[in-house]
């Protein structure tokens, strides 16, 4: 990650911290943050799509460098605040960590594509010039998520107002007062560099309802919906343009060539950061048989408790909790109140007992364990033992359930980790890596937190949020 330390983070953490002792729930809400409101939140969804199609049409009449300006605003305060963010963040869902919420606001700001991701293309020949422009769709409708409240609407509105877009959010419920801070914070960069007052826009209570009104409205063009498989139907099923951010359960294969002690560390840094919130991080390990005892090692002198089976079953019995669908057929789903908790919580839960050192939860099960064909969100890692490369791929891509987000692989073999690349077709192949290099953190590439597999625009941009145009001169311009 440019531009920042480890040691500066984990310094602005700590102010921050100490400033949680004496905040209370009273110092922010849905609608401001201390003594200041927040600009762009609306009570009412045809407000502010209204509000956002203003500020479409004032991003249109800007240069290419205005829109920039803005972007650069937006960074500068993403980086200023970023602390607050993640503290609001971990404060209002009780889900993740400050320090690592921090960095993700800082990778953001780092790494996410501006104006530059927009490149018009020009083709000549016999019959004249055709110029191809990525041009906005005027006003699009973002569904954010809870995992990575203000992270995901800071992302988005880089890349949307990029793009030349106006955008209005319908954030998670959980995380509403987080989400509408970085609004707020997008708005506030907007001002200063002298751009619309209102460029994006958010609701006070967002809703299913409220989601209805933006998927269903002429002046939303397109939506984009990072979140659970039950959203992303829904906006795929609108009618309109959409980008689907969906689930995933991404499988480790680790296989005899790799080397073991990296591989450890690797795993249990992806697998923790942020409690396992980002859908790339590692879920499930297959390991082969002759290195598993000493990958497990590893991980345990990097931060990770060791499970029995009994103890595996018995957390399994917390973490997930039975519901019935709509045909009265019983099923299991993650229990909310686990949901990105530290190790040391989820452990006290039967009874453990462990220092906040310990970041992960590791336990030996089958391929047919709910830890391993669920995706928890919290830093469990069921390590299942595999005989050769050919059950290791068999299994996680079962596993992986056809998502087609995420995989990991550590191996020396190349032929081992062309084979399961090919095998698991996801949008993110991680080797030799915590699964966050997948999202430039650590590893080359941009960042996004909207990661469309489902749609098939995989690691999203400024570019992505575009539509082609056409121009054409025929029989002429051509000077060669």
């Amino acid at each position: 990650m440019a531009n920042i330390s480890e040691a500066e983070i984990r310094e602005v953490v700590s102010q921050v911290l100490n400033k949680m002792q004496t905040s209370t729930s009273t110092d922010w809400d849905s609608t401001h943050y201390g003594s200041r409101k927040f600009v762009g939140v609306y009570s009412d969804m045809n407000e502010a799509i209204a509000a956002a199609s203003d500020g479409y049409r004032a991003v249109r009449s800007m240069t290419v460098e205005q829109r920039e300006a803005i972007i650069t605003e937006i960074r500068r305060l993403t980086k200023a605040e970023a602390p607050v963010m993640a503290r609001l963040g971990v404060a209002e869902t009780g889900m993740g960590r400050v320090d690592h919420k921090t960095a993700k606001h800082i990778l953001v700001a780092d790494k996410t594509p501006g104006t530059e991701d927009i490149v018009s293309n020009a083709k000549t020949g016999d019959n004249g010039l055709t110029l191809i422009e990525m041009a906005p769709f005027g006003v699009v409708g973002s569904i954010t998520p809870s995992t990575n409240p203000s992270e995901t609407v800071i992302c988005n509105s880089i890349g949307m107002i990029a793009a030349g877009n106006g955008v209005v959010f319908n954030p998670h419920p959980n995380a509403i007062s987080t989400s509408n801070y970085a609004v707020d914070l997008v708005n506030r960069a907007s001002k200063a560099a002298g751009g619309p007052e209102i460029l994006v826009c958010s609701m006070v209570k967002p809703t299913m309802e409220s989601a209805s009104v933006m998927q269903s409205h002429p002046l939303v063009r397109l939506l984009v919906c990072t979140g659970g498989p039950g959203v992303v139907r829904a906006v795929l099923s609108s009618g309109k343009k959409a980008i689907g951010a969906g689930a995933g359960n991404p499988p480790v294969i680790v296989d005899d060539t790799a080397d073991i002690a990296k591989a450890g560390k690797d795993i249990i840094d992806g697998c923790t950061f942020d409690n396992n919130l980002p859908c790339i991080a590692e879920k499930e390990v297959f390991a082969f048989k002759n290195i598993a005892d000493e990958l497990i090692n590893s991980m345990i002198k990097n931060g990770a408790y060791l499970i029995d089976s009994a103890q595996a079953d018995r957390l399994a019995s917390i973490v997930l909790v039975d519901v019935k669908d709509k045909s009265g057929k019983t099923r299991k789903i993650v229990n909310r109140e686990c949901v990105g908790r530290d190790a040391s919580v989820l452990l006290s839960k039967i009874g453990i007992n462990v220092c906040k050192d310990i970041r992960c939860i590791i336990c030996e099960t089958s391929f047919d364990h709910l830890f391993v064909q669920e995706e928890l969100m919290m830093p469990i890692l069921p390590i299942v033992r595999v005989d050769n490369i050919d059950q290791a791929i068999d299994l996680a891509v079962k596993a992986e359930h056809g998502n087609r987000h995420t995989a990991h692989m550590h191996s020396k073999n190349i032929d081992n980790l062309s084979r399961f690349a090919r095998a698991v077709e996801t949008t993110i192949f991680v080797k030799n890596a915590p699964s966050y290099a997948g999202i430039g953190f650590g590893g080359e590439g941009h960042t996004t937190f909207t990661i469309a597999g489902p749609t098939g625009e995989g690691i999203t941009s400024a570019r992505s949020f575009t539509r082609q145009r056409r121009c054409v001169m025929a029989d002429s311009f051509r000077i060669i």
